[in-house]
């Protein structure tokens, strides 16, 4: 099973709730269970938080989500400066600001941060999905062998 998602979204707060709700609709209609569902939430909304606060250029970014059997990948690419992920320092436990960045390392099974200086950057989170028992998703996640 391989299905794909691809927002192009105006970069303003609005666009958070909406891409959350499209995923996460796509997400339940598959049947994955409801703790992963929350944990993608979070990380799709630390992603595209950043990029509304913190990329200087561009109108637009893109959410990319990419379903493959039990694996769910998500990009979100921004046009903004690009940042050096590994030079921003981890933030005062007690602050309510600059804990996205370690809230999407706990959150994900992988994560990549990409920077094009000048010409954006890429967030790529990786989560392995659960099914229910007898959900879509699972059923088409098992049919991965070819038929003869």
């Amino acid at each position: 099973m391989d299905i794909s998602l691809d927002l192009l979204l105006p970069r303003e707060t609005a666009s958070v709730p909406a891409t959350r709700k499209i995923l996460d609709a796509s997400l339940q209609a598959l049947g994955v269970a409801e703790n992963i569902r929350d944990d993608i939430e979070v990380m799709l909304t630390e992603a595209c938080t950043n990029v509304i606060k913190h990329a200087r250029r561009g109108d637009v970014y893109t959410v990319r989500a990419a379903i493959h059997d039990e694996r769910c990948v998500i990009k979100v690419i921004d046009s903004g400066e690009g940042f050096d992920a590994e030079r921003i320092l981890e933030p005062d436990p007690v602050s309510e600001v600059g804990r996205g960045l370690m809230i999407m390392r706990s959150l994900a099974d992988d994560v990549r941060f990409d920077s094009y200086p000048q010409d954006g950057a890429l967030v790529a989170l990786e989560k392995h999905l659960d099914y229910a028992a007898g959900s879509i998703g699972g059923r088409l996640a098992d049919t991965r062998s070819p038929q003869s």
